[in-house]
């Protein structure tokens, strides 16, 4: 299988759990991207200590300060990347910032729903529509007609907890809102990919597993996939796609998950 070639890339959510597993991978790639750019709320913040670290040995590691549930915030983040870039453009937006509140139906709220849709679902659409500029520049500048994550894409960490098909882990944890909110990410993802493959973007939903992070773990429960195995196998699969593949809903071995 060919490794993942990308020459830039963008993870939000980057200071813990998979998207911290994302940049670290990155940066052990044999050939890492030119530019590595990890989104998180508090760049200077304890809880991007180790994303700190990290940036002041690799200069190719960019934090970016970034609130996914603030549109402001996302078109400064889009400002700041464009920056960086100059001529070039974004090859891979990897939308992995999200949240849950463990909580039962009966105690859900308008709040709790509010909240959680505005992270995980308006959050990636706001995202899509703020660096399609960038994503569109990159698919222009590469050889070749067809999708993959080299040229140009979209990657919106969902769960299995959004398929209507499958009630995984429901007497673990009812998480109604978060399974709504993953839901309607999955439909987000595929209308991304309707509109964007005309400009050359592949879109695509990925179920990580059920992993070990603070939202993995929240239930009470050690779940059995690691930040590690996760991230590689995302990455494999992501490295196999193509234009067939653009507006599924894969989770991270590439099995097909059924909405």
């Amino acid at each position: 299988m060919a490794e993942l070639s990308v020459c830039s890339v963008l993870v939000t959510g980057a200071n813990r759990g998979l998207g911290l597993g994302f940049v670290q991978h990155f940066l052990r790639m044999p050939k890492p991207p030119q530019w590595i750019f990890a989104g998180c709320r508090d760049p200077k913040g304890q809880r991007a200590q180790e994303l700190q670290n990290l940036a002041s040995k690799h200069p190719n590691l960019v934090i970016i300060a970034l609130e996914v549930a603030d549109p402001s915030s996302i078109k400064a983040a889009a400002a700041r990347v464009g920056e960086h870039l100059g001529n070039s453009g974004l090859n891979l937006l990897i939308n992995n910032a999200g949240m849950i509140k463990s909580k039962m139906l009966d105690a859900e709220t308008l709040e709790d729903m509010t909240e959680t849709y505005t992270t995980n679902t308006a959050g990636p659409l706001l995202m899509g529509q703020a660096f399609l500029p960038l994503l569109k520049k990159a698919a222009q500048g590469s050889p070749g007609s067809g999708l993959s994550c080299s040229k140009a894409a979209i990657v919106n960490i969902s769960s299995i907890g959004g398929s209507i098909a499958s009630s995984f882990g429901w007497e673990l944890m009812q998480v109604t809102s978060y399974r709504c909110s993953k839901a309607a990410l999955n439909m987000l993802s595929k209308c991304q990919s309707l509109a964007y493959k005309e400009h050359g973007i592949l879109c695509v939903a990925l179920h990580p597993g059920w992993v070990q992070t603070d939202i993995g773990s929240s239930a009470g429960h050690t779940p059995p996939v690691t930040v590690d195995d996760s991230v590689q196998g995302m990455l494999k699969v992501l490295s196999s796609l193509s234009e067939k593949d653009t507006g599924a809903f894969l989770d991270w071995e590439g099995k097909v998950i059924p909405w």
